[in-house]
């Protein structure tokens, strides 16, 4: 790509980008309840107003990303949805487990009840990058307190206890190292320590590298796959469990781990993380038919369980975006920059609705679209525009440093 093209490029992001903030401030926040709706149709119609934590989460901790640090976005409007948001989560998100411990729910009713709750972190996960994040913007001590002290929780339940997630062992239950819980945690400790001194980076420095240690586990078959679970001492687990490859998820893996690499100055772990988070899963999971990148694949080419398997959906294609321009942007390397290119190319020309605005999440293989909501249960206002904010971001780097 040349520098023109690159200019293009960014231009495309950046309109794609405001096209994307515009359509959820219209459409997602609830003035009446607060929170926002995430159940919405291909033209902003809502369809099911019940309101998933994780993505409140996520589109609280996005809208404040923006505000914070893109002055475009410096919005009355967007610091509004950001505390409305903010102010929902902190009142119905957190419910009392069996064990007196604080537990997220999955999922509540529009005005708040408490309606599922799922044995899993990541309600967690993006209750604590909302307080944290939302921390920053308003200055409120208590808020980023509360993250913290949620995150102290997280780390006792999948380092010490996962009791307190309500997951009895059962006698065939066989542990597992998944790889979205040490990615997961990576992310946050990259979040929690941005900014905030030596004191901060060094109280969760040992659980960042634990997280690594937990990530390097998952590159298997003498480092020609990446596996989505292994066995907690690193080795390969029977079944289809264990032959499980997410293209998407090892991308994303990928980029969290050149973070890691470039504020740590460890160079061997950012070359793995190009060698064999970023270019490999490329290499496997590109569809060389159709374009895109498959949803999930068995390392052994069975066909995997997962019935949507050989779909396209948008955020493996957004990691892969900032995976590949992040991984340019480090080392120059112009076969980097063509993969991004095919990418980008795919991506730009298969998931946005240049009709109604925001992007389809699920095609067929063939790349037509199969679901044409907006949002759901799993698509909210995070994947999309944090791609987009983090491209525009590395491009304005690459074009400012040309040479």
């Amino acid at each position: 790509m040349s520098v023109v093209t690159l200019e293009k490029c960014r231009e495309d992001i950046r309109k794609q980008l405001d096209n994307v903030v515009d359509f959820w401030l219209k459409y997602s926040l609830d003035r009446v309840h607060g929170g926002f709706f995430t159940c919405i149709g291909k033209d902003g119609k809502i369809y099911d107003e019940l309101k998933y934590v994780w993505l409140q989460g996520r589109q609280v901790w996005m809208y404040c990303r923006l505000y914070r640090t893109m002055d475009r976005f410096h919005k009355p409007e967007i610091l509004e949805a950001a505390t409305v948001g903010g102010a929902f989560l902190r009142k119905f998100a957190r419910v009392s487990s069996s064990s007196g411990q604080w537990k997220c729910a999955f999922c509540l009713t529009r005005d708040g009840k408490a309606l599922k709750v799922q044995r899993t972190i990541f309600s967690e996960c993006f209750y604590i990058m909302a307080m944290d994040e939302l921390s920053r913007l308003t200055g409120d001590k208590d808020m980023q307190l509360e993250a913290e002290q949620m995150m102290e929780q997280l780390i006792y339940w999948v380092q010490v206890d996962p009791s307190g997630l309500g997951r009895p062992q059962l006698p065939g239950e066989v542990p597992i190292n998944s790889l979205s819980v040490p990615m997961m945690l990576m992310c946050l400790v990259q979040q929690l320590t941005e900014g905030r001194g030596q004191e901060v980076a060094q109280k969760y420095k040992e659980l960042g590298n634990w997280c690594v240690e937990q990530i390097l586990q998952h590159i298997q078959r003498a480092g020609t796959a990446i596996l989505e679970n292994v066995s907690v001492d690193g080795s390969e687990l029977p079944g289809c469990q264990g032959r499980l490859q997410n293209p998407g998820h090892a991308l994303e893996a990928g980029w969290f781990l050149m973070l890691y690499g470039a504020q740590s100055g460890d160079k061997e772990i950012h070359r793995t993380a190009i060698r064999n988070f970023v270019e490999l899963p490329y290499q496997y999971g590109w569809d060389k038919e159709h374009g895109g990148l498959f949803y999930f694949l068995d390392v052994d080419g069975h066909c995997p369980t997962q019935l949507e398997w050989s779909m396209k959906l948008w955020w493996p294609h957004c990691e892969a975006l900032i995976a590949f321009l992040m991984a340019y942007s480090h080392t120059r390397k112009p076969e980097l920059l063509e993969i991004f290119s095919e990418v980008y190319q795919y991506t730009f020309s298969h998931f946005p609705d240049a009709e109604n605005g925001e992007w389809f999440g699920y095609l067929t293989q063939e790349g037509k679209v199969a679901l044409d909501f907006k949002g759901g249960p799993f698509k909210g206002f995070f994947h999309v525009p944090r791609c987009l904010y983090m491209c525009e971001r590395i491009l304005d780097d690459l074009l400012e440093n040309k040479d």
